[in-house]
């Protein structure tokens, strides 16, 4: 990875999420108007490894207060530190960056490869070795941001490809197998209000020639799934529940079932932390923002 002369690491910011231990589990929580904003949004997340330090990433959208979307976003956090560093998400049209305008409901990070979920646009991949810095007005309008809405400058990964899936695209997630070795394959699924929802794995593009190839497909009858992620033969699946506490389903594909263990209120796409034996997840009502890590022992898991 590289940053064309742009200082990336160690992150040079104020702001620092909190850690906490909850009964075993590890909750970050901003300390900063990202707790109560309505105008972004958290939604994806996953696990990476930037400049040798453990990092997590969550994606945000930016919207209008009608719900028109405006921008896109994801905040690096160095796990060890509770450090972070914002990039914008773009596209460029001939030759000028506009902002990526999706609801970024999922991410899987693969090396400098960050695949997002584009919600019925397919999934749009990312190149985080070509870090750009930005000023001014490119800088707000990038961000979605008023014309005195943003600082004077904002790093952007700009959109290298378009991948179209045959699903809505509203979460994405990483597959291992049952050692908790990573495989190059994720879990693409569709939130819908009732229960035809649907979940596929496909096994990632080795080069830009390649594409998404579809190996299976599965509708669990659940409402409101919000991400998905895969253990071995063990699927998780995050179901959101208005202002309540979100639902774990578990199981093998054909025979989910409900696990005990609550997830955030609101609460969306799901990771998996081998290093750190966590399950991750996030909620993304105002005022309950929340990364939780629930061991995955808890979850019968691992060793």
């Amino acid at each position: 990875m590289h940053d064309d002369g742009i200082m990336l690491w160690p992150f040079g910011t104020t702001w620092r999420p909190v850690r906490q231990k909850r009964r075993g589990a590890v909750e970050l929580r901003w300390l900063s108007a990202r707790s109560w904003t309505r105008r972004w949004y958290p939604q994806g997340i996953d696990l990476g490894v930037w400049h040798g330090r453990r990092t997590l990433a969550v994606s945000w959208f930016r919207q209008q207060l009608d719900g028109h979307h405006l921008a896109s976003r994801v905040a690096f956090i160095d796990l060890d530190r509770s450090r972070h560093l914002d990039v914008l998400l773009a596209v460029e049209e001939d030759g000028v960056l506009q902002p990526a305008a999706i609801h970024a409901g999922g991410l899987a990070w693969f090396d400098d490869r960050l695949f997002v979920a584009a919600t019925g646009r397919g999934i749009w991949e990312f190149d985080l070795a070509r870090i750009r810095r930005v000023r001014g007005a490119d800088a707000r309008r990038l961000a979605g941001a008023s014309r005195h809405g943003l600082r004077g400058t904002a790093l952007v990964a700009v959109r290298t490809r378009v991948h179209p899936i045959e699903l809505r695209c509203s979460y994405l997630g990483r597959v291992f197998d049952d050692d908790g070795t990573p495989l190059r394959r994720v879990l693409i699924g569709e939130y819908s209000r009732d229960d035809t929802g649907r979940i596929a794995e496909f096994t990632v593009p080795a080069t830009d020639e390649d594409s998404f190839h579809e190996q299976a497909r599965f509708s669990p009858g659940i409402r409101h799934m919000q991400g998905a992620v895969r253990w071995g033969d063990r699927h998780l699946v995050s179901q959101s529940d208005l202002m309540h506490p979100g639902t774990l389903w578990s199981g093998p594909r054909e025979g989910l079932v409900r696990d005990p263990t609550p997830l955030p209120v609101g609460c969306e796409d799901l990771a998996l932390d081998v290093d750190a034996a966590l399950l991750w997840s996030l909620g993304e009502h105002p005022w309950r923002r929340v990364i939780r890590g629930i061991p995955l022992r808890d979850l019968g898991i691992g060793s």
